[in-house]
């Protein structure tokens, strides 16, 4: 029985990778056509299950009859195959629906691509009502390595079958269909296992989402790596990927949108800092996945991690014959943002017990060049087995054998991850130099850069691997204020973060000058006069702060000049009153703020604040359960970290009240779906045990 369920998950993407009956709609009896090439390659990978025929060609092709209509198709065929031009689909896919075929791979362009959306989505429409999972249009085909089924719309290939002693392999899912080409290519060259090559095209059917659900239980498969440029379904993407995470299957994540300007939003900084893109990749990242921002990362990240599937969570030891390279590493190492472990005592006794007594051991490694092949086992072997180290990478000018094979001996008893890269670019190798790395135990390339860039991913998913994660929901926060819908004035914004103890300025809102006076003289002058109105989100620029107002005269004098200027800058503006405050101690100005996705949920941020936000940008972002641990390396992270410490007599920032502050935040959103938005700029950090002040605060609803 087929329904719009029955059009995507797991149970429609196994029919579609493992038919055992298959129709090409749109045969051509022309050599070299698409149909042709599927029949072609359904002959090659010796497809045992039944081939329907579906065409103009009066006569039959390849001894098989050819079907006028998808509508004489018997019913329940796994997999049709479209080979027909854009204009024909609609019509092959209403016949295909009402045949009950269980799912259709659309080649053709000139859909939504193109500007065709309408037509796009009624194929979409009459597939999913039919149940009938799409893959495509606009895809390039499917490689299943694991069945031995290859269907490329450009040529017939067999495909690598899996055997009996296989390994699990790469599975790599893409919207891309020349991306994935690129990638199937490479991984061939290293001798990396594919198990499935999937290009998914437009997606108006089965998703990137499914096939993540599918590949989380497929024992074939040990690492994903997805390239998507539109997630339609994020709650359901993210949870495939915490799924995977659970069944230990790394998920290599890729995505465009890095360059295209954050959605703007015109009433706080944290709106216009959340981009679509760096909201995709703090959530990705916090459901398991690793995202990468070059083809370079991805491609060597994912052999990483087939070969040696448990990341580290300790860095690596760093073996070299070049003092240059240890400078340049470490270097990297920062800039990438990890550090190389010291090795114990022991190890460095061994390192100068074999290596020459000149040296300056140490990790990173360095052999000197008066090293001897006889030495590097006994090198290798002591750095690699040092309790401090999490993985071992050689940069070595490799030009004989036997470097590699001293080498390989050092290393072939531990499990622990192992690279070697031979420098020198691509100065041809010997034979008997490729067939040691061939014996090894090593990943291998031939760029120390993108190696150290590829173990900075790994080594950093090994340590949010073997981070403890809670799962406790928040409690919700007692004496919250009632909210309406929209902007919330500072004065309530700031009663929300009161109840969830973030420290904000002793004050209270003032209808008049002489309520204004009246807490004045309370909290002790001298006070700060902000207007006050749900309307009025830029106060500043309409003259609605008045700071270090000294005595009651001196506000009276403010009170009058303040709503003369909201007057004359806001006309329309009805104001709910001022919030006298006391005035705070100066400090380290932050922004902290939290920003509500539809799609993709919550996230915090943090940064460099005041007018420095807009200036500079200088924000991370997290999950929005982020930890104390989490939200100090975050700020650590900042360009403008610095600060943080204490420069030119500043005394060092009281970075645990900042994390204090960003976790209250976070409870808020995870307690109060209603906020959509808060906005908490300046953070005024005071010194180290002094604590912080929330000095505005903006909040928005739904």
């Amino acid at each position: 029985m087929t329904s719009p369920e029955t059009a995507r998950g797991p149970k429609a993407v196994a029919r579609f990778l493992r038919p055992r009956s298959i129709a090409i709609v749109g045969m051509s009896a022309r050599a070299g056509s698409p149909g042709q090439v599927i029949l072609q390659s359904l002959k090659l990978n010796k497809f045992d299950g039944d081939i329907h025929l579906v065409g103009r060609s009066e006569e039959p092709i390849d001894g098989r009859p050819v079907l006028k209509s998808p509508d004489e198709l018997p019913e329940g065929v796994d997999l049709a195959v479209f080979t027909l031009p854009a204009a024909g689909v609609r019509d092959a896919i209403a016949a295909c629906a009402r045949r009950k075929v269980g799912a259709a791979m659309i080649f053709a362009a000139g859909f939504a691509e193109v500007g065709e959306q309408a037509m796009q989505d009624e194929v979409a429409n009459i597939a999913r009502g039919g149940g009938l999972a799409i893959v495509g249009p606009n895809c390039l085909g499917v490689t299943n390595n694991v069945d031995g089924l290859m269907l490329h719309m450009l040529y017939a290939q067999e495909a690598l079958r899996f055997g009996k002693e296989s390994k699990p392999g790469l599975a790599f899912i893409g919207q891309s269909g020349g991306m994935l080409g690129h990638f199937q290519r490479a991984a061939d060259a290293r001798g990396t296992p594919l198990s499935y090559v999937i290009s998914t095209g437009n997606e108006i059917g089965l998703e990137s989402t499914d096939f993540l659900e599918f590949m989380a239980d497929d024992p074939a498969t040990s690492v994903i790596v997805a390239y998507t440029e539109q997630v339609r379904r994020p709650r359901d993407f993210l949870a495939a990927i915490r799924r995977c995470r659970a069944a230990g299957k790394p998920v290599v994540l890729m995505f465009p949108g890095r360059s295209v300007k954050s959605r703007q939003a015109a009433q706080s900084h944290t709106g216009a800092l959340v981009g679509d893109y760096a909201t995709m990749q703090t959530q990705a990242e916090d459901a398991g996945a690793i995202v990468v921002t070059t083809m370079d990362e991805m491609i060597d990240l994912a052999e990483l991690l087939v070969r040696f599937p448990k990341p580290p969570s300790k860095g690596p030891g760093i073996l070299t014959a070049s003092g240059a390279f240890v400078g340049l590493s470490n270097d990297m190492a920062e800039e990438l943002g990890f550090e190389f472990p010291q090795v114990e005592p022991a190890t460095l006794k061994r390192f100068q017990e074999v290596l020459p007594p000149y040296g300056n051991y140490g990790n990173p490694l360095d052999v000197t060049a008066g090293f001897t092949p006889a030495s590097l086992p006994a090198a290798t072997k002591a750095l690699i087995d040092d309790p401090n180290i999490g993985m071992i990478f050689i940069s070595f000018p490799i030009r004989f054998g036997a470097v590699v094979q001293g080498f390989n001996k050092g290393m072939e008893h531990s499990d622990k991850p192992k690279v070697l890269v031979a420098l020198g670019d691509t100065s041809p190798l010997g034979p008997d130099v490729m067939e040691a790395v061939k014996q090894g135990p090593a990943v291998f390339s031939r760029s120390s850069d993108r190696m150290m860039r590829a173990i900075a991913l790994y080594t950093r998913y090994g340590r949010l691997l073997a981070r403890p994660r809670t799962t406790d929901a928040p409690k919700p926060i007692a004496g919250l204020p009632k909210l309406g819908k929209g902007t919330q004035p500072e004065w309530l914004g700031k009663k929300v973060l009161a109840a969830a103890g973030i420290r904000v300025p002793d004050g209270d809102l003032a209808p008049t000058a002489e309520e204004a006076m009246t807490v004045a003289k309370r909290i002790g002058y001298p006070v700060v006069l902000k207007a006050q109105a749900a309307a009025l989100s830029h106060k500043t620029e309409a003259g609605g702060v008045i700071l270090n107002i000294a005595d009651d005269a001196a506000l009276r004098i403010a009170w009058d000049t303040l709503t003369g200027n909201i007057k004359r800058a806001a006309p329309g503006v009805t104001l709910d009153g001022a919030l006298v405050e006391k005035m705070s101690p100066k400090g380290l100005e932050l922004m902290i703020g939290a920003k509500r996705d539809p799609g993709w949920g919550a996230v915090l941020l943090v940064g460099l604040g005041g007018i420095w936000v807009e200036a500079l940008g200088d924000v991370q972002l997290l999950p929005v359960d982020a930890d104390k641990e989490q939200i100090i390396a975050a700020l650590d992270r900042l360009r403008s970290a610095k600060l943080l410490a204490g420069v030119r007599g500043a005394p060092p920032a009281d970075v645990g009240a900042i994390a204090e502050a960003v976790m209250g935040i976070g409870r808020i959103m995870q307690t109060v779906p209603d906020i959509v938005e808060i906005d908490v700029n300046p953070l005024m950090v005071h010194g180290r045990g002094q604590g912080a002040t929330a000095l505005d605060a903006l909040i928005v609803t739904q």
